[in-house]
């Protein structure tokens, strides 16, 4: 018969092929405000509103009317600021906000969160958006009451901070709302892209690196050891003051240099014809390219894009928000073709990705995040910039001179990527909203701490436990109480099949640690459960961690307690039963790389939201479904467990590399003793003898009754044996003592009886030749 490795094997490499191919053929595309609006409610943003009216570009607003008139203006967060969550996608909100730049209201209209999916009810999510309703986008202060960030205490609910704060401000910036006045006379951004853009007309010309230098076409840094070290200080930081960088103050510290090569003569002298001819190549049309450059003891590339594929060190930021590069943007340069280049220690080339929208006409500027460690798990960074726009030379003729503003121009400076007013926090706090969250969980990381602590204890010395069934029962169901109610319906820690899509969405969209970071509990069991997955296999999560089978298999107690008959599933059929779990798993998994919104919608298979998360409040059929498989539990230990778990499947499947074998088996186990096997909780003992890793939960039972002389028959008999040669020796001691102190007999004076030798025999019957001491060979 085959396994259920084999039966899945081509299956799964069936779904992997077909459905990646679809997704990198690139089908999906994101939606505009346009689109969102007609999911938004005009009363949701703004009380009392009825309607919206015409889109407007500059900024991407849409007027929200009431009664006809404009009472304020509706926006899409992400058009302003990234808002990138534990999933690797954006989390999309719709704000409304008023004539006097106060936030009215708010609306999640698309996420991939897990931690929402599987972990924070909408409606505690909606109640994090309603707490910014009256905030002031115009001074990034408060109006009315400070905003509790702890009431949403979740990854998504701190990065929709982030965004639409900065979002918000930008919004109240460029409209000149409330006491900020919007200049007068200066073009909007689309009429500004219409007008000027890079001449590709203009023929190419091969120029020296100094006359690249003294027009602007390379822009370039130094920064000292003396400036990195006075803006660390600056952070009123002690940790990162402790830690200078070494050397005199003068000494350099990076030297950055960069340019815009996708401009044809800026491309062809600093690549040269084979270089520019190749980048001419790869590019698609309108797409932009940027060369960095560095030399120095900091390297601006770092090493977070080897781990996680991701440049962790620097962002380009420009009018319509910030640029992180990945991996699959970059292509190492080896040296500058023009005479007088520096020589440089790393040169790079950088593609801004298609789907960004980046005017190559506009300003940017390239930010370099200079970090240092203050702590075994901590960092802080400081943000260093290098401003670069495109020489005139290079660009179609400016649009007609606008007249003379009379104002301070506040929203051109906000249009051409200008920084928001102090105070409002921008992207930047995006990377350091995992340090921040976990230090708000810090009790709750070091309870989890003690938790897995516990259970690793358990498993190294189980032959304590399970040679004292009652302390291993009482420990046991000690323990999963403790991970139903404090792990799963206190912290919300459940692991979800819906993480596995999201890790794998990840990679192949551009991972980063910082995601994954973002919720530490759930981060500390999916490392603990990596680690502990080499030692006990899919067990150490399965049996003792997971809350909802904990509730699984506490229900199952009370109802044997009960008196529930529980019904037997024969061997035949329950080992056909086995591949489901792995077909919805697979199923699941294909679904996740065409549209991971699809599929976790989907992995509503598992109950875990209904019943550990949300406490079965929830729509009916959710709770019905949830209900039916914990009564089918009672009747079948595990039931969801066993057969339909995605989750369970797919720790299975790498389940097999464990290095070591803690259960202990005899070799008669399944030669004409099935009893571990009828024992089973969840019959992942085959009736042969040997143990099923891929369903084995490590409850211990087996293991309990391989140490048992009184339920397994192997030791019933060895303990049987050890009882009748210690009879033996007993009975055997006590007729030697007879025999020593029996007075001596009178000589006979006749022959021998019958009785004597009858009575001799039965004494050698029963006394060892070592208790006679016979050493006189006659």
């Amino acid at each position: 018969m085959r396994t259920i490795a084999q039966l899945i094997s081509p299956l799964r490499i069936g779904f992997f092929v077909a459905v990646t191919a679809f997704v990198l053929s690139g089908t999906v595309q994101a939606r505009t405000l346009a689109s969102y609006l007609n999911d938004v409610e005009p009363s949701e943003l703004i009380d009392g509103a009825d309607a919206f009216g015409s889109i407007q570009s500059d900024p991407k607003v849409a007027p929200i009317l009431k009664d006809d008139e404009r009472v304020g203006y509706a926006f899409l967060n992400t058009d302003y600021s990234q808002a990138i969550g534990y999933s690797g996608k954006p989390i999309n909100v719709v704000l409304g906000i008023n004539e006097r730049g106060l936030i009215q209201g708010g609306r999640l209209v698309e996420h991939h969160e897990p931690i929402v999916l599987i972990g924070i009810p909408e409606k505690r999510v909606r109640d994090f958006l309603n707490q910014y309703k009256g905030f002031d986008a115009t001074t990034g202060t408060e109006t009315e009451q400070a905003v509790d960030m702890v009431s949403g205490a979740t990854v998504t609910a701190l990065v929709m901070e982030d965004s639409l704060l900065w979002a918000a401000n930008r919004v109240a910036v460029g409209l000149g709302l409330g006491n900020l006045e919007k200049p007068v006379g200066v073009p909007d951004q689309a009429q500004a892209k219409a007008q000027r853009h890079i001449d590709y007309e203009q023929p190419a010309e091969v120029k020296g690196w100094q006359t690249l230098v003294d027009e602007g076409a390379v822009a370039s840094r130094r920064l000292t050891v003396g400036q990195v070290n006075e803006a660390f200080e600056a952070l009123d930081n002690p940790e990162a003051a402790k830690r200078p960088e070494k050397g005199e103050g003068d000494d350099t510290f990076i030297e950055l240099y960069i340019a815009q090569v996708s401009v044809p003569s800026i491309g062809l002298s600093l690549l040269g014809e084979r270089g520019w001819n190749n980048l001419k190549n790869r590019l698609e049309e309108g797409q932009q390219a940027i060369l960095v450059g560095g030399r120095g003891r900091y390297s601006f590339k770092g090493s977070g894009y080897v781990r996680g594929g991701i440049f962790d060190r620097i962002q380009l930021a420009h009018s319509n928000g910030t640029i992180r590069f990945h991996d699959y943007n970059h292509t190492r340069v080896s040296d500058l073709a023009p005479d007088g280049a520096p020589d440089l220690d790393e040169v790079s080339l950088f593609t801004i990705p298609e789907r960004v929208d980046f005017d190559s006409a506009q300003p940017w500027e390239l930010e370099l995040l200079v970090q240092r460690a203050t702590g075994a798990l901590s960092k802080v960074f400081v943000r260093f910039g290098l401003d670069y726009q495109v020489p005139d030379r290079y660009l179609t003729a400016p649009p007609p001179a606008p007249e003379p503003a009379d104002r301070a121009p506040t929203a051109g400076a906000a249009a051409a990527g200008a920084q928001p007013q102090a105070g409002v926090p921008g992207d930047s706090r995006t990377s350091e909203l995992w340090k921040r969250i976990w230090q708000s969980k810090t009790v709750n990381i070091v309870i989890l701490a003690v938790l897995l602590a516990v259970i690793t204890v358990i498993f190294f010395f189980q032959e304590f436990l399970v040679r004292r069934p009652r302390l291993l029962k009482w420990t046991r169901y000690s323990v999963l109480t403790f991970v139903l109610v404090w792990l799963g319906w206190w912290a919300n820690a459940q692991l979800s099949v819906v993480n596995i899509f999201t890790l794998t969405n990840s990679l192949l969209t551009g991972f980063s640690w910082s995601y994954f970071l973002m919720d530490p509990l759930v981060f500390i069991l999916w490392a603990g459960l990596a680690a502990g997955m080499l030692f006990w296999a899919r067990g150490v999560f399965c049996g003792w961690l997971c809350p909802f089978g904990a509730l699984q298999e506490i229900t199952n107690h009370i109802g044997r307690w009960a008196g529930i008959k529980q019904f037997k599933i024969p061997f035949a059929v329950h080992e056909r039963l086995w591949p489901i779990k792995y077909i919805i798993f697979l199923l699941l998994f294909g679904l996740s790389l065409y549209d991971l919104a699809l599929a976790e919608r989907f992995a509503e298979v598992e109950p875990f939201k209904t019943a550990i998360i949300l406490n079965f409040v929830r729509d009916w059929p959710f709770v019905i479904y949830a209900l039916t498989l914990l009564s089918l539990g009672l009747f079948v230990e595990r039931f969801f467990c066993r057969y339909l778990c995605p989750l369970g499947a797919a720790l299975a499947i790498p389940a097999r590399l464990r290095t070591f074998d803690w259960l202990k088996r005899w070799p008669e186990c399944g030669s004409g003793c099935h009893r571990c096997a009828r024992e089973c909780p969840v019959q992942a003992i085959h009736p042969e003898g040997h143990i099923d890793v891929n369903e084995c939960i490590y409850c211990l039972h087996c293991q309990e009754l391989y140490f048992d002389d009184h339920r397994c028959p192997h030791n019933v008999t060895r303990r049987l044996k050890k009882e009748r040669r210690r009879a033996l020796g007993r009975r055997g001691r006590q007729a030697s003592a007879g025999d020593d102190a029996a007075p001596a007999a009178p000589a006979p004076t006749t022959a021998p009886t019958a009785a004597p030798t009858q009575a001799c025999e039965y004494k050698m019957r029963w006394v060892s030749p070592r208790a006679l001491n016979l050493k006189d060979p006659t």
